[in-house]
């Protein structure tokens, strides 16, 4: 998914700004709600926090796509997760 996000011209600073723009969007959707719905804090509260919880994914995809456009840098194809299990190394214990 994340090479094909990148194929289409998705960088990881695209998801790091609409990280940083959902932030914003939850504090301004929490003073407006406040402000002009009769309806509460309690309200409020919760449409923050519905605009906040998308930040943490939108960091974990510009995570990803750093990490894909890093590979590239190098010249390298990403394996596939299937393919990095595989290659995974267990560190032996020392006297075993």
């Amino acid at each position: 998914m994340i090479r094909t996000l990148h194929k289409m011209g998705l960088r990881s600073n695209h998801m790091y700004s609409a990280a940083l723009g959902s932030i914003g969007m939850s504090i301004a959707s929490w003073v407006v709600s406040n402000k002009y719905e009769a309806a509460g804090i309690e309200r409020a509260d919760r449409w923050a926090l519905f605009v906040g919880e998308w930040a943490p994914t939108f960091f974990a995809m510009g995570v990803a796509l750093r990490m894909e456009e890093m590979a590239q840098e190098k010249g390298q194809e990403t394996p596939e997760w299937q393919e990095q299990s595989s290659d995974i190394r267990r560190p032996t214990r020392a006297g075993v």
